[in-house]
């Protein structure tokens, strides 16, 4: 994949993408959170260049959200549906799905989305989640111990890149590796040619070393494995409280994962275990040892009467003796009581082996002397044979476990991104029940654009700060060119946010917040919120200049405008608006304005336009009483007639009826 040809990656970030294990995989499955390990890459950006590979593979021009209202409610939808799920990828994830005017992009999603809404978000399921995140690579592993070895610099150069947690040394003949073997306790010669060498030291001769990493440096998997833990157990258990199929043996992957300690040892072997407490505890235990048996000796020599004669008390001072002699004369099987107690603690706190104990035992000699002191030769000896012995064993079972777990490493990988498409899924499902939503239907499956405009069936806006139990429902269909008219905060604004966003979703690929919806695919949707007061010439110019961009363009577009005729005098706005509408008549759009002067604007246009209405029944004790289904073909009366009819009726004043007749 050329990664230069992605909308908004250049030279640098391509470079940076070819650092991750598979950037092709990421792309493909809009996976931001490996995207965003790439070297300099933010999870903005990481989401930016997934969205950016999607319109490549689907030849999407961009630019489907034309306004910046129409931005709004696209990040107000994407925030809806974010605030649902648990993970942060997830949320990261649904950055990928953008609205698109692309028949392809829109069923790839659709698809996706279908297979979503049929997952229930159980409450085990989502408390599973809490514990997943994108996997660590776990790059940053060093091995100091051991060293690679090569006569090849072709092979040097191989053999760094295929296994970088160890050194890799050049050497010429058996005395570079003899060299090599007295600074490393492992030396791996990579050449057939070394085969038969006779060196001193751990030398091991392996050709196929580099197709084979999880051997040679076990740690690589053992460390993304104890990284990652903690995510692949929240997985497996994502797994089985969802029921998923999963991709790999989750009994075996929990086996090994017990068996791995936080700093990627092997954990719960019992003979390693005692191997590093008896290394750990040595000093200690032959220091405990000593006192053994210097207490046992204090307190026979207590218990104890000695009597020496004069005769042998001069023949001992003749000769120089002291008290050692004493104790081997009159005090020896004491002695030796005590220092086969000495012994017997040495070997039971450490509990050594046969082998170990026969050592140990030595530590403590027969020849008389007080105190009684442990010989450190020996006790060195001992703390060799135990190290050695613990390194071994610890080298073994790390080799038996890496290679246990490396076979299910992609296994391992696919199951944390399961885990983490269904929190996507999730997310989708529960914005779906939670706003009742459905699937839109496009129109046709032959490939063109469907039948023109959108017609939606109780819709209820979702960009509403309302329970979804208090929203009126909606009914409203649009083909072609229409004004919307009603009275003061009858719904018509809330009416146009829900189109935006049934049509907004509906190219996202997402269910929408109606019981039906059907619409045609518009290249593009130009949403106008209403402006805050008369605008000034230069902004007036800009506003005129826009439309007539759009008003020259293909039939594609949607377009939605509130009020625009407060961006100047009344008069001029209703011609203003007229002309628009003709221009966006002519290239078969579909639009729908919202204005005050409906009735002053279709005078003035030069075609039947349709006008809608927003009907308020009637006030009770002030408060309008609104039917918030756009009526069709209606002019909808305004707040004002509506109060003059109130007050007409409740009182027998002719004013009020002269009133009223102005409105007719």
């Amino acid at each position: 994949m050329d990664l230069e040809t992605i909308p908004g990656v250049g030279e640098k970030t391509a470079s940076a993408l070819t650092e991750l294990d598979d950037p092709e995989r990421a792309l493909r499955d809009g996976d931001v959170a490996a995207l965003a390990r790439a070297p300099g890459i933010t999870h903005g950006r990481a989401a930016r260049i997934a969205r950016g590979a999607i319109r490549r593979e689907h030849d999407d021009p961009g630019g489907f959200l034309a306004t910046d209202r129409a931005r709004e409610v696209y990040r107000e939808v994407l925030s809806l549906l974010k605030d649902r799920t648990v993970t942060r990828y997830g949320a990261q994830r649904l950055e990928t799905i953008y609205p698109s005017p692309c028949r392809s992009r829109i069923e790839e999603v659709q698809a996706f989305a279908r297979e979503a809404i049929e997952h229930e978000p159980t409450e085990a399921v989502l408390e599973a989640l809490e514990g997943v995140e994108p996997l660590d690579r776990a790059s940053d592993v060093r091995v100091r111990d051991r060293c690679l070895a090569t006569r090849d610099a072709e092979r040097y150069s191989e053999a760094r890149d295929a296994l970088p947690e160890l050194s890799v040394e050049v050497v010429e003949d058996a005395r570079g590796l003899a060299e090599l073997a007295r600074g490393y306790a492992t030396v791996v010669a990579l050449d057939e040619s070394f085969a038969g060498v006779d060196v001193d030291g751990d030398v091991q001769v392996r050709p196929d070393a580099l197709e084979n990493p999880a051997e040679v440096v076990p740690e690589r998997p053992l460390a993304f494995f104890a990284r990652n833990r903690t995510s692949l157990r929240a997985a497996v258990a994502v797994h089985r409280a969802a029921d998923l199929e999963a991709p790999c043996d989750l009994a075996a992957l929990e086996d090994g994962l017990e068996r791995l300690a936080d700093d990627g040892t092997v954990a719960g072997d019992d003979e390693l275990d005692r191997l590093t407490v008896a290394v750990d505890d040595l000093d200690a235990a032959a220091s405990t040892a000593e006192s053994v048996a210097n207490d046992h000796l204090r307190e026979a020599i207590r218990e104890q009467d000695v009597t020496i004669e004069g005769a042998d008390l001069l023949s001992l001072v003749e000769r120089g003796a002291g008290v050692d002699s004493l104790l081997s004369r009159e005090l020896a099987d004491e002695y030796a009581a005590a220092v086969e107690a000495a012994r017997e603690e040495l070997v039971d706190s450490l509990d050594l082996d046969a082998g170990e104990a026969e050592i140990a035992r030595r530590a403590f000699g027969d020849e008389p002397t007080f105190p009684v002191e442990r010989e450190e030769a020996v006790v060195s000896r001992l703390r060799e044979e135990l190290t050695a012995a613990k390194e071994r064993r610890a080298a073994r079972l790390k080799r038996e476990l890496a290679a246990d777990l490396a076979d299910q490493r992609e296994g391992a990988r696919q199951l944390v991104r399961n885990a983490l498409e269904l929190d996507v899924e999730l997310a989708i499902a529960q914005f779906a029940r939670d706003f009742e939503c459905t699937m839109p239907a496009f129109g046709a499956d032959d490939g063109e654009r469907g039948e023109a405009g959108f017609a939606i069936d109780g819709g209820r806006s979702p960009l509403l700060d309302e329970p979804l139990e208090e929203i009126d429902p909606v009914d409203y269909a649009v083909s072609g060119v229409a004004l919307l008219s009603g009275v003061n905060s009858g719904g018509k604004t809330s009416t146009l946010d829900l189109v935006a966003s049934v049509v907004v979703l509906a190219h996202m690929g997402l269910p929408v917040p109606a019981e039906d919806v059907r619409l045609q695919r518009f290249d593009d949707l130009h949403y106008h919120a209403k402006t805050q007061g008369t605008l000034d010439a230069g902004a007036f110019e800009s506003t005129v200049r826009e439309f007539a961009d759009l008003a020259t363009g293909g039939d594609g577009s949607l377009v939605l405008v509130d009020e625009l005729e407060s961006i100047t005098e009344p008069g001029a706005s209703a011609k203003i608006i007229a002309g628009i509408l003709e221009a966006l008549d002519d290239n078969g759009a579909t639009a729908v304005f919202v204005s005050h002067l409906a009735g002053e604007i279709r005078e003035m246009a030069a075609f039947d336009v349709t006008i809608d209405g927003i009907e308020a029944v009637g006030l009770v004790d002030g408060e309008l009483q609104v039917n918030r289904s756009p009526v069709k073909e209606h002019l909808a009366r305004s707040t004002p007639e509506l109060i003059v009819e109130k007050l007409a009726g409740e009182s027998q004043a002719v004013f009020y009826d002269r009133l009223l007749e102005k409105f007719d």
